[in-house]
């Protein structure tokens, strides 16, 4: 029986009869300030606006029933131009409240599927340093727009924070590219080349080479291609003991 009332911190008896209150007594800024609260509160719980929306529709319901039952019981009722006049300022004070929530859960999760997206993109782009001019730099997973933007910039950063001088691209792990992608790489491994770095691609995939092939891109000019990451380290290692 509690969870009609409670839902994660969210005491809904106490929010309908706080909305009911709102809409009654003409109060719209605390009615829309209200709403902006309630689409965070709903956003951060993961609740879904399905059942918001079944709550402020029973709370639209219920509250005509009271004002039916207390006209009613009173004998007042209404004539028609008052009767009109009242269903317009409440439903339109409930229909507010309802758009002001859904604008303001839906621009929550929108900022929080950003900042989460910011957050798996950087730390899934990261340079590991091998010696004071070595580094590599493994991908993982599928690379979009967006992130292949965030390796641009951890790229060019990296080589010129940490004084890079040959940068391993490890693309073995990579699910796939879009020709779009494939293209804005090439860019970032010119940049790389401006800088005075030496690029290394490393597990080149069947079909991504495919897809450079079809697109007419090619990294020769631009960047060294070996097998694996291992054999690569493996060389460079086997250098370094010389």
């Amino acid at each position: 029986m509690q969870f009609l009332f409670l839902l994660g911190n969210i005491d809904l008896l106490k929010n309908a009869q706080k909305l009911s209150l709102y809409v009654v007594e003409k109060k719209e800024e605390q009615l829309v300030a209200f709403a902006k609260q309630e689409g965070i509160a709903w956003a951060e719980h993961a609740l879904t606006l399905a059942f918001k929306l079944e709550w402020v529709q029973a709370i639209r319901r219920t509250l005509w029933h009271f004002l039916y039952q207390y006209d009613r019981m009173n004998n007042h009722f209404n004539g028609r131009e008052e009767f009109y006049a009242l269903e317009k300022r409440i439903n339109d004070r409930i229909d507010q409240f309802l758009n002001t929530l859904l604008i303001s859960y839906s621009k929550y999760k929108d900022e929080l599927i950003a900042s989460q997206r910011d957050l798996v993109e950087n730390l899934s782009v990261h340079i590991i340093p091998l010696s004071q001019s070595v580094a590599v730099l493994p991908l993982i997973g599928m690379i979009d727009i967006y992130r292949i933007q965030t390796i641009e910039e951890k790229v060019l950063m990296g080589i010129s924070d940490l004084k890079i001088q040959t940068l391993i691209i490890d693309l073995s792990g990579i699910a796939n590219m879009e020709m779009h992608v494939v293209d804005h790489f090439q860019k970032i491994l010119t940049g790389i080349s401006i800088m005075g770095c030496k690029a290394i691609i490393t597990g080149l995939r069947a079909d991504l080479v495919r897809t450079m092939i079809h697109s007419g891109i090619s990294f020769e000019d631009k960047a060294a291609a070996k097998g694996t990451l291992q054999q690569t380290l493996k060389e460079y290692l086997e250098q370094n003991r010389l």
